[in-house]
């Protein structure tokens, strides 16, 4: 029996996935540049003027193109398949999480090392590290998803469909605390509750973007005619103006539907960004050196992701700074930048000394 998808009948060139890594390097550095702000300059996130936009769509972007890169065509769904493909993903997701989420608390925290263990346990972002294992639950629901789906002779796109809607709906159930006792900002006792000890939290935020980063590849050319009609770009930018002005400045829509404007920005500027990569391609492919170094930290984000922690500097006076001089924006991307920069050139040196070791580089970095 012939388990492969039938979808679609082309997919993107390898040599056309250059960009996509190149620009998974890009959101490596905006995820980055957000953990200098948070923690290392000290900004009060509602003060600063980069932090509130760029969180907007950097996580979303990085869940989007792990959706889209966990399409493959030819995947062995059998199930002998199935279960390889699954304890390669938690192998390569928990090991790692956990041998750095205790080195950090060990080394790094200030606090006493069983209290940090505890505190960043019982939070949904677990000290930093939650994108590793929120990223194994959704390969997890995915892989689960795709070797039922498999098994339906006729294949269609409503499945996916309906995982993307039941997503979606899960997302914006996050922000209706009246309604949904799980909904952030919810009574504070619910916070310590089994959803933010396991960062399934985070997962019903966020997992959304990855299905629909999927849905994007599984229909590569028919989203590539949609992309390049006439008027597409208008329509997006306009949709990113609007809603993002309302969501950060102007609040238009309120109660119920005020969730609906950050929603929109979200998925507008994710587009935008993943446009932008794609017309320009050539520019940032691997001829050019700054193809070369985006694509180069594009293909290291789970070693930059761990480590990147243990380097990011002490430095609230800069935050200070900004919080008494506000509306420099610029400044302020320009500072994250640059810092971001020399912390992510350290966690490389440190990743390729870590990975001198062939058991380190297989079960810390998932090589070899």
């Amino acid at each position: 029996m012939n388990n492969q998808p039938t979808t679609i009948n082309h997919q993107p060139s390898s040599s056309r996935l250059e960009w996509l890594d190149a620009m998974r390097g890009f959101t490596m550095i905006l995820v980055v540049m957000y953990h200098v702000g948070l923690q290392g300059f000290a900004e009060d996130f509602k003060q600063s003027s980069s932090m509130p936009f760029l969180v907007l769509f950097r996580m979303p972007l990085f869940f989007f193109i792990s959706g889209f890169l966990s399409y493959k065509a030819n995947a062995d769904w059998s199930f002998s398949g199935f279960c390889s493909m699954m304890f390669k993903k938690i192998r390569i997701q928990i090991i790692p999480t956990i041998v750095f989420f205790f080195a950090f608390a060990a080394i790094i925290t200030p606090s006493h090392f069983t209290d940090t263990i505890v505190s960043n346990f019982h939070s949904p972002t677990k000290g930093g590290f939650w994108f590793t294992l929120v990223l194994l639950y959704m390969f997890i629901v995915y892989y689960i998803f795709e070797y039922f789906e498999q098994k339906i002779k006729k294949h269609t796109c409503i499945p996916i469909i309906l995982l993307w809607v039941v997503a979606i709906l899960l997302y914006e159930s996050c922000y209706l605390p009246k309604t949904f006792y799980w909904a952030y900002g919810a009574k504070k006792a619910l916070q310590t509750g089994w959803l933010y000890d396991s960062s399934i939290f985070q997962f019903l935020l966020f997992f959304h973007f990855f299905v629909f980063g999927n849905i994007i590849h599984r229909y590569w050319y028919k989203v590539e005619r949609i992309y390049d009609s006439h008027g597409f770009i208008l329509a997006i930018l306009a949709i990113a103006f609007f809603s993002t002005g309302d969501y950060l400045k102007f609040h238009w829509l309120t109660g119920s539907w005020a969730n609906l404007s950050q929603t929109l920005a979200r998925y507008s500027l994710l587009t935008l960004i993943f446009l932008f990569f794609r017309y320009y391609q050539d520019c940032i492919s691997h001829q050019h050196w700054i193809g070369r170094k985006l694509q180069y930290i594009g293909t290291r984000t789970l070693d930059i992701y761990l480590i990147h922690f243990f380097f990011i500097p002490n430095l609230p006076e800069i935050g200070h700074y900004f919080q008494t001089h506000s509306g420099n924006l610029v400044m302020e991307i320009t500072t994250a930048f640059i810092v971001a920069i020399i912390v992510i050139a350290f966690s490389l040196v440190m990743s390729s000394t870590l990975r001198i070791s062939p058991f380190l580089k297989k079960y810390l970095f998932g090589r070899g």
